[in-house]
C-alpha cells in the first residue's frame, strides 16, 4: 500500500467517525428540525389528498433563502424515506465541510491534511439550533472560493473554472444569504491576494469576475423584493419587526465582551454534560502542535507563494471574525442569531491557516488529526444515542393519533437531560408530520419559507415559547390534538380534560390529548 493510499484511507475513516452521530439516533437533537421536516413533507406531498396539505398550503411565489435545503431533501425523498433523505443530506454537509476546505487549500497550493480538523465545527450551536440551510451553505462557500482561485491561477482553463464557479455561487445564495454575505468579503480579498501568473494586467481576472455576475444579479433582485415587501411592525412582539429594518429599535447587539466569551462556547455546546467541548479540546491541541511545527517548517524560511496563500486564508478567517464581532445578534422580524453563526466559519478558516510542517512530520500529524476527529465523533455519537431513548415517547404517541391531526404544542418544558438546547420545543410538528396534519406554529408563517398558507392561518398564541398564552375559547376550534409537556394536562387545559378532551396516552413526560 502506498503512502498516498494510506493517507486517503485514514482521512476517509475519520470522516466516517465524524458523521457517525447522524446515524445512531432516530430523532436528532436539533431544535428546528421537526419544523423543517414537516415543511419538506408538505412540499413533497402538496397534491396528496390523504393529508391536510393541499387544502391549507401552497408554494410561495418568490425567492426564499430556505429553498435550497428544502428542495434538495425533497428530491432525495423521491427515492428514500424522508428521515433517511434528510440524514443523507446532513451527512453530505458534515463530510463536505472538510472536503471543501481541502479543495480550497489545494487550490492555494497548501497541504490539505489540516482540513480534517474542520469536521467537528460542522456541529455546535448553529447545527443544534437547526440553522441547517446556513450550515449546508458553508461547504458550498468554501468550494466557491476554491473554484474562484482556480479561475485566477489556472491560465489554461480559466473559462472552465469560471463556468463551474458561477452556478456554485448561485447555490450559496439559494441555500442562505448570510453565507453569501461572507463571500462578498472573501472573494474580493482572494482577487487581490491570489497571484495571477500571466501578463496582461487585469485581463486574466475577467473570467473570475464574470462568474460572480449571475449570483450578484440574483442577490440584488432578492434584496429589492425583500426590502420592498411590506413589514408588519409591532414593538415588543415575537417574530415581528420592532421598527424599520435597520433602525436602532430593530437591531439587537451583544457587547464585545459577551461575543468574545461566547466565541469558543458556541463551537461545541450540543451536549449538556459538556463532553463534546472536552473532545474539541483534543482537536485544538492537535492544531496547536501542528501550528508550532509549522513555524519550524513553512514559516522558518517562507516563500512568496507560501506567504500569499497563508495571507489568503488569514483574510478569510478575519472576514468571518469581523462579521462575528460587528453584526447584530438579531434583526427583529428578519434574521435571528445572526452574528453567532460566523463563529463556525471563522474556526474552519483558521484551521486552513495552519502552516505546513516538515514533510517527515506530516504523516504523524495526519494520524493525530484523524484520531482527534474520531474521538470527537465517538463522543458526540454517544450523547446522541442517549438522546434517542429520551425522544422515543414522541414516536410512541404518534402511533396513537388520528389521521390528519391538527396539533397544538403546549410544551412548558422544552429541555432535555442530554441535549443542551431546547430540543423538544417543536415536538408537535413530529405528530403533525406523522399523520399528514398541521401544528399550531409553523415556519410557513415566516417569509423565509418556500411555503405559505392558502388563506388565514389557524389561530395560535404569538410565540411557541409561551404556551401559557393559549386561549381555549379563541383557538381550540381549529385543533383536535394537544401535546403537553412540563405540566399535567389538567393544568394546561383546565376542565376541558375529561369533557371535550380525552387522554390518548402519556410517556416520558409527554401527554397526548384528543378531542372526543
Amino acid at each position: 500500500m502506498t503512502s498516498a493510499v494510506r493517507d486517503r484511507l485514514i482521512y476517509c475513516a475519520a470522516l466516517v467517525f465524524g458523521a457517525a452521530p447522524l446515524w445512531v439516533t432516530w430523532q436528532l437533537p436539533i431544535v428546528d428540525l421537526p419544523q423543517h421536516l414537516h415543511l419538506i413533507s408538505i412540499l413533497h406531498r402538496l397534491g396528496d389528498t390523504t393529508t391536510l396539505y393541499p387544502d391549507l398550503f401552497q408554494r410561495r411565489p418568490e425567492l426564499t433563502p430556505y429553498l435550497g435545503y428544502y428542495y434538495a431533501v425533497s428530491v432525495l425523498h423521491w427515492t428514500v424515506p424522508l428521515e433517511l433523505a434528510n440524514r443523507l443530506f446532513l451527512c453530505g454537509y458534515v463530510v463536505g465541510l472538510p472536503l471543501s476546505l481541502a479543495a480550497l487549500l489545494r487550490s492555494l497550493g497548501r497541504p490539505a491534511w489540516p482540513s480534517l480538523l474542520a469536521l467537528p465545527f460542522a456541529y455546535g450551536d448553529s447545527f443544534a439550533w437547526g440553522f441547517i440551510n446556513y450550515c449546508s451553505a458553508l461547504p458550498l462557500a468554501l468550494l466557491s472560493c476554491a473554484l474562484f482561485v482556480h479561475a485566477l491561477r489556472d491560465p489554461g482553463r480559466r473559462a472552465l473554472w469560471a463556468a463551474l464557479h458561477a452556478p456554485v455561487l448561485v447555490l450559496v445564495l439559494l441555500f442562505h444569504v448570510q453565507v453569501f454575505t461572507f463571500l462578498a468579503l472573501a472573494l474580493p480579498w482572494l482577487l487581490l491576494v491570489v497571484e495571477v501568473e500571466a501578463p496582461g494586467g487585469w485581463r486574466p481576472r475577467w473570467p473570475a469576475l464574470a462568474s460572480v455576475v449571475p449570483a450578484v444579479l440574483l442577490f440584488l433582485i432578492w434584496v429589492v423584493l425583500r426590502a420592498g415587501a411590506p413589514t408588519e411592525i409591532q414593538q415588543g412582539a415575537p417574530w415581528k419587526a420592532w421598527g424599520p429594518l435597520l433602525s436602532e429599535q430593530n437591531l439587537a447587539y451583544k457587547p464585545f465582551d459577551q461575543n468574545l466569551n461566547e466565541l469558543w462556547l458556541v463551537l461545541a455546546n450540543s451536549l449538556r454534560d459538556g463532553s463534546d467541548r472536552d473532545a474539541l479540546w483534543v482537536v485544538v491541541a492537535v492544531a496547536a502542535v501542528a501550528a508550532a511545527l509549522g513555524v519550524e517548517g513553512e514559516l522558518r524560511r517562507p516563500s512568496r507563494a507560501a506567504l500569499r496563500s497563508l495571507g489568503a486564508m488569514l483574510g478569510l478567517a478575519t472576514a468571518a471574525l469581523v462579521l462575528f464581532f460587528t453584526l447584530p445578534f438579531d434583526i427583529r422580524g428578519y434574521i435571528y442569531y445572526l452574528n453567532t453563526r460566523y463563529a463556525h466559519l471563522a474556526a474552519v478558516a483558521l484551521v486552513g491557516c495552519l502552516p505546513a510542517a516538515r514533510a517527515a512530520l506530516r504523516p504523524y500529524l495526519r494520524w493525530a488529526a484523524a484520531a482527534a476527529v474520531a474521538w470527537f465523533g465517538f463522543t458526540l455519537a454517544r450523547g446522541y444515542a442517549r438522546f434517542d431513548a429520551e425522544s422515543r415517547p414522541i414516536r410512541e404517541l404518534a402511533a396513537l393519533e388520528s389521521p390528519r391531526p391538527r396539533v397544538v404544542g403546549l410544551i412548558y418544558d422544552t429541555s432535555s437531560r442530554v441535549a443542551a438546547h431546547p430540543v423538544f420545543l417543536h415536538s408537535a410538528c413530529e405528530l403533525a408530520r406523522a399523520g399528514g396534519g398541521i401544528c399550531n406554529f409553523s415556519f410557513a408563517l415566516t417569509p423565509h419559507s418556500p411555503l405559505q398558507y392558502r388563506g388565514t392561518p389557524p389561530p395560535t398564541f404569538p410565540s411557541e415559547w409561551r404556551p401559557d398564552q393559549f386561549r381555549w375559547e379563541a383557538m381550540s376550534g381549529a385543533y383536535d390534538h394537544y401535546l403537553v409537556r412540563g405540566v399535567p394536562p389538567e393544568r394546561a387545559l383546565g376542565g376541558h380534560v375529561g369533557r371535550e378532551l380525552e387522554v390518548a396516552g402519556g410517556a416520558g413526560g409527554f401527554w397526548l390529548l384528543q378531542r372526543r
